[in-house]
Order: C-alpha cells, then sequence, then structure tokens
C-alpha cells in the first residue's frame, strides 16, 4: 500500500514518516490508498468489501500514527461488490473522523454517479496525458458536472514523453518492457509520434516532458499552468502531432486491464 503526504507531494518512506511526526498534522495533507491485493498465484486482484475497507484504514492510521487521513482512495473498483457497499464504509470511516474525504481510482461513469450518490466523491484519479485522451469525452465532463477534482496519474504518459525507451534505454528490469506502448512494433510506431512531438518542443523552446505537461495543465480554467504559454491553436497543434488513433499499444498492462475504467461496474445494489 502507498501512503503519500503533500507538502508537496511525496511518497513516505521511513524517514517520511519520521518527519511526518515532527509537523503540525493541520499543516499537511495525506493521501493514501486501498484496494489493489496479491493473490496467490502471484497476479493482481482487487477488494473493496466492506471489513476489508475498515481493515486497511485502521492500518494505514496505524502505520502513519495519525489520527485521521484526508483523502483516502479506493485504488481499483471491486467488480464483485456493489459500489454502495464500499462507499458505505467509506462513509462511516468518515463520519468517525478517521477520514475527510473520498477519492475513486479508474471508476467507471455509472460506478462514479452511484458512488457520488451514497456520498460526495472529491477526486478521482485518473491516467491522463497527451496520448491516453479517452476520458475527455464523459469522464471529465462528469467530474465537472459533480465538483469532482481530477487527478491525473502518468501525466508523462509513463515516462514516454520523457524520453524513455526512446531517447534512453529503459532501466534494467524496469516493468515497463512489458507494457504495450514500449515494446517490438508499437514502440517504433510511437517513436515516431515521439519525434513529431519533440520538434513541436522545440518550436516552443522547451523541453517534452515540459509541453506535454502544459497541454495537461491548459485542459481546465481551474488548473495553473506552467511557464510555458499555449494559444488554442498550439493546443490543436500539439493534439494533432499525436493523434490517439495513431498511439500503438494498449494503455495498460494485460494484469491492470480487466480492472480499466471503462469496465470498472459493480453489480446492483
Amino acid at each position: 500500500m502507498e501512503e503519500e503526504i503533500q507538502i508537496p507531494r511525496v511518497k513516505l518512506g521511513s524517514q517520511g514518516l519520521e518527519a511526518l511526526k515532527q509537523l503540525p498534522r493541520e499543516k499537511v495533507q495525506v493521501a493514501t490508498k486501498f484496494g489493489i491485493i496479491r493473490l496467490e498465484d502471484g497476479k493482481y486482484g482487487v477488494r473493496g468489501t466492506p471489513d476489508y475497507v475498515r481493515e486497511c484504514c485502521e492500518a494505514s492510521l496505524k502505520r502513519l500514527d495519525i489520527n485521521y487521513i484526508d483523502l483516502y482512495y479506493q485504488h481499483r473498483i471491486d467488480l464483485s461488490v456493489p459500489i454502495e457497499d464500499t462507499i458505505g464504509e467509506l462513509k462511516k470511516l468518515v463520519e468517525e473522523g478517521k477520514i475527510k474525504y473520498i477519492g475513486l481510482s479508474e471508476a467507471s461513469v455509472d460506478t462514479i454517479r452511484r458512488a457520488h450518490a451514497i456520498h460526495p466523491i472529491t477526486a478521482l484519479q485518473m491516467e491522463y496525458s497527451l496520448w491516453t485522451r479517452e476520458i475527455e469525452d464523459e469522464i471529465i465532463p462528469l467530474c465537472r458536472e459533480l465538483g469532482i477534482g481530477l487527478v491525473a496519474y502518468s501525466p508523462l504518459g509513463r515516462g514516454f514523453f520523457g524520453g524513455k525507451a526512446v531517447v534512453e534505454s529503459l532501466p534494467t528490469g524496469s516493468r515497463l518492457a512489458m507494457h504495450p506502448r514500449f515494446s517490438g512494433e508499437n514502440l517504433e510506431k510511437n517513436k515516431l509520434l515521439y519525434a513529431r512531438f519533440a520538434t513541436l518542443a522545440a518550436k516552443h523552446a522547451c523541453s517534452p516532458p515540459q509541453l506535454a505537461l502544459a497541454w495537461l495543465l491548459h485542459q481546465g480554467d481551474d488548473i495553473i499552468p506552467i511557464p510555458v504559454k499555449l494559444t488554442q491553436e498550439d493546443l490543436k497543434e500539439i493534439c494533432d502531432a499525436m493523434p490517439i488513433s495513431e498511439v500503438a499499444g494498449e494503455r495498460n498492462t494485460a494484469a491492470l486491464s480487466k480492472y480499466a475504467w471503462e469496465v470498472a461496474n459493480t453489480p446492483s445494489k
């Protein structure tokens, strides 16, 4: 389980935990997740039963040595448990003062609506970058309708826009070597897109990662952009340089594809 502290956002190791104890609690915001489990065969699974929700929360509170968690995410959706049951237990934890806000990750439109009806969802964590824009049609409009903040993970395409596997080799043993977009023919096709994108970055006198982040931060009026100002024409040119239809490979590994937001619907309650 991953524990995070935001001052700004950094992952907590043992030293981070010690630092947390030295800071006024009200000055930091702690976010952590539950849900993904490792099965006996080594594969991934997801658990969102009420008992497990509470067990994980209590364990995080104990590990962090804090009285409450600011933002508690369901890391992936358990497709066997009605979302009302999972969120119902999270709501109880809010009422008990053990968590402040509830978040979801990789949830479908239906799941988000049903969850939000039980208790307001504060944040939705979704993959979003120039080469992963599928959430623009339904998910982003829904978040804005319901007042849910969108937390974009892998904003640099799992390092692709930083040049991973393109201008630099993947580290030995990197799990990206098994990712559909970083292997074989897919990678060769995506290298062509990177070259086109790098040319645009040079035009804007910035690096490819800076341009990728600048594009992302221009996607909402409530997001403060970094100092690479883009016009609407610039944004269109950038999107045209990275057409979704030309990105080669699935965005998820096979192990996690069955928990992607497009299929993250839970049984009816």
